[in-house]
């Protein structure tokens, strides 16, 4: 009887340090959230008196400056385009490859599992020199072939040139998760295509990829997340062309704290997190789902 009260209590007080635990870890991602949108909407006199009181009233004219004065309406356009291509990429050249390397054998399956294993273990912020020296090397050899005016950029401040970096850059990460979810699909699917006169492409489009949802949504999710938010490869490449939201960011924050303006400096933080909080919103479960099955499965 005292052992079956010693598990109990012992049971109760695990539970307890759990939850105490997730409070507060939800808190300090909720706390900081909220007091930036709320802030957002306050005028920048307000934040001389007490920075935790509330806002006395809607001030939609940060974001107006945020959008128009500062230009953040114009990286946001960017910064969509960019992700939406990037994604694109990735998806298109990630799910053929993963289907290729999880559900056949060939000769030099291992050497191409073990390079895109080995990819994952690079720093991106480690290679943007080299990244940065190839593109320029490329310019230049474009150039020289097509006599080119040195004036004339092609590779730097180019959205499609840096949306395919990024794909590049996500490709391990990407095959290895949906290597591993496709691993774990009952190859009886795809034998009851081939009998009904499937090819490979069709059964890639009409089995897989539908059974395969969960994971693209995380993969999407995830890239979606590092694409949207990537600063340093942006930074370096897209010098004096179109800009992204963090790198607009940046600038605002250094001019909205000149100006002591924290009103449009907030609005352009939240206009940077509503698009990824909405998207988490939407995906939450089936991103739950795409992290847990494969891995259970395999």
């Amino acid at each position: 009887m005292k052992k079956k009260l010693k598990d109990v209590s012992g049971k109760k007080l695990y539970k307890f340090f759990i939850y105490f635990c997730l409070i507060l870890f939800a808190l300090s991602i909720i706390v900081p959230l909220g007091w930036s949108i709320l802030a957002s909407f306050k005028h920048k006199s307000e934040f001389y008196g007490n920075p935790w009181a509330l806002p006395e009233g809607f001030y939609f004219e940060n974001f107006k400056k945020a959008f128009v004065e500062a230009h953040m309406g114009e990286y946001f356009l960017n910064s969509i385009i960019i992700t939406g291509l990037a994604l694109a990429i990735l998806l298109v050249v990630s799910i053929p490859a993963a289907y290729t390397l999880s559900r056949f054998e060939f000769k030099s399956k291992k050497v191409i599992n073990t390079l895109f294993t080995a990819g994952l273990f690079i720093n991106v912020n480690y290679i943007v020199v080299p990244i940065f020296l190839l593109v320029v090397g490329g310019e230049k050899i474009v150039r020289q072939i097509f006599s080119l005016p040195a004036s004339m950029t092609l590779f730097l401040d180019s959205r499609i040139v840096i949306a395919i970096i990024y794909a590049a850059t996500a490709l391990p990460f990407t095959i290895y998760l949906l290597s591993s979810y496709l691993k774990s699909i009952p190859k009886a699917y795809e034998e009851a295509a081939y009998i009904d006169g499937c090819g490979y492409f069709k059964t890639l489009i009409k089995i897989i990829i539908p059974m395969a949802k969960p994971s693209i949504i995380t993969v999407i999710l995830f890239n979606f997340l590092a694409f949207w938010n990537e600063y340093i490869i942006a930074l370096t490449l897209l010098p004096n062309g179109s800009k992204t939201l963090p790198l607009g960011l940046i600038n605002l924050m250094q001019v909205q704290k000149t100006a002591t303006d924290y009103g449009a400096m907030y609005a352009g933080l939240v206009i940077v997190m509503i698009p990824t909080i909405i998207l988490y919103i939407l995906v939450q479960k089936k991103l739950t789902e795409g992290m847990t099955i494969g891995g259970i499965k395999e």
